[in-house]
């Protein structure tokens, strides 16, 4: 069984460096860094699409996706209490006509 590595952000950053910015071939930066081609090609798109947000490891978000995750946990949250002001709204409306 293939043990599983896991490689820092600062590693990634500079394999994707060496191609993207010192032009140097994949093949050659996979086989020099003791990684698989087809991985650092996968980095390199991440690297590509995200910059210095990419690779955040694992169970954690990149700064946009938090900052919506947090907008939508506010934003559930104040559908509720909404929803619970109209149930209150309408219980002390009702008292109040019964008055």
């Amino acid at each position: 069984m293939e043990r599983k590595v896991n490689y820092t952000k600062e590693f990634k950053i500079q394999a994707c460096e060496l191609v993207v910015k010192n032009g140097l071939k994949v093949k050659a930066v996979a086989d020099k860094m003791g990684i698989s081609h087809i991985m650092l090609y996968r980095w390199i798109d991440q690297y590509k699409t995200f910059g210095a947000d990419a690779f955040v490891g694992k169970g954690h978000l990149r700064p946009e996706e938090a900052k919506l995750k947090k907008l939508q946990k506010e934003n559930e949250e104040l559908r509720q209490q909404v929803e619970i002001l109209k149930k209150a709204a309408a219980y002390f409306a009702k008292e109040h006509k019964n008055d």
